[in-house]
């Protein structure tokens, strides 16, 4: 019997990377809640599951893109795990290496082996397959799938227990916010002393301050006003509250992590959890009384 794919979350970024799983010739079976977003798939030749189980009675290997750990841990545990086919299941969401731990324990327990690969790099390396991949779990599995994860990108491999990609990813996914956050003080501070926003920005780039933000969305998506980076401030809010919330647990102090948590909660709170993270210079700009724009 030829191996069969699952995946799970037709997103904005699992749309694209189930795609690219499609294009490379795999037998591929998809669900989505919704049935629009599951079209554009079946139209390419994927099989549609009608359930989460259903696609763990149809598939060998799952992927899972979903928002939220809850929504992984109930689709994982109560819905795919069920299946009579799978063996093994990866969740490409960031869901925290808490959730990781208790899936993988609870899959454990019926035979199935769990792998944590969360992926950074936006909707741009989804569909041009260049994001970075942060696996873990145990090595045999990851060596039967190693080839599969790399139609999404580049693969670093982070260790046997279940977690440490999460940990990787949220460390990642802090730093980005936090880059967010005080570029937008900083740069919101230099135009309302009256500096071009493109001069202020080719400077910084040129010097010791550059980083993600002033590189990528300042340019993209805060100068032009459009606020579309294409990350919700609601995801942003819940990875950073995750990774926080896990270095305190382990005991790691994270007093700036702390306050880029505040900065997301006051955007959150504002412009809602569907708007886009880059939001957050938003919020500066009205406390100071200023645009940057070009």
């Amino acid at each position: 019997m030829n191996q069969v794919i699952g995946f799970v979350g037709l997103g904005r970024m699992g749309g694209p990377m189930s795609g690219r799983l499609l294009a490379a010739g795999n037998a591929l079976c998809v669900f989505d809640n919704s049935a629009a977003a599951m079209a554009p798939m079946k139209d390419a030749g994927a099989d549609t599951a009608a359930s989460p189980e259903d696609i763990g009675n149809k598939a060998d290997v799952v992927f899972v893109s979903l928002p939220t750990p809850d929504v992984v841990e109930n689709v994982v545990l109560n819905g795919i795990g069920k299946g009579q086919r799978v063996k093994t299941v990866i969740d490409l969401s960031t869901s925290g290496p808490g959730m990781a731990g208790r899936v993988s324990s609870g899959l454990e327990k019926r035979g199935i082996a769990w792998i944590d690969a969360p992926v950074s790099g936006g909707i741009a390396g989804a569909k041009g397959g260049t994001l970075a991949v942060m696996a873990s779990g145990p090595r045999p599995a990851f060596d039967q799938v190693e080839g599969l994860l790399k139609n999404f990108g580049k693969i670093f491999f982070v260790g046997e227990k279940a977690g440490l990609g999460q940990v990787a990813k949220l460390a990642n996914n802090l730093l980005a916010a936090a880059a967010m956050a005080v570029s937008s003080e900083a740069m919101v501070m230099g135009v309302k002393a009256g500096i071009d926003p493109h001069v202020l920005l080719d400077i910084i780039n040129a010097g010791s301050g550059r980083n993600s933000a002033t590189q990528d969305k300042f340019p993209r998506s805060i100068l032009p006003g459009t606020f579309d980076f294409g990350f919700a401030t609601g995801l942003s809010y819940k990875d950073v509250r995750l990774c926080v919330d896990e270095a305190e647990s382990m005991g790691v102090p994270m007093v700036v992590g702390a306050v880029v948590r505040q900065m997301l909660a006051v955007t959150n709170a504002k412009y809602g959890p569907a708007s886009d993270f880059t939001s957050m210079a938003r919020v500066i700009e009205e406390w100071a009384g200023v645009e940057v724009r070009g």
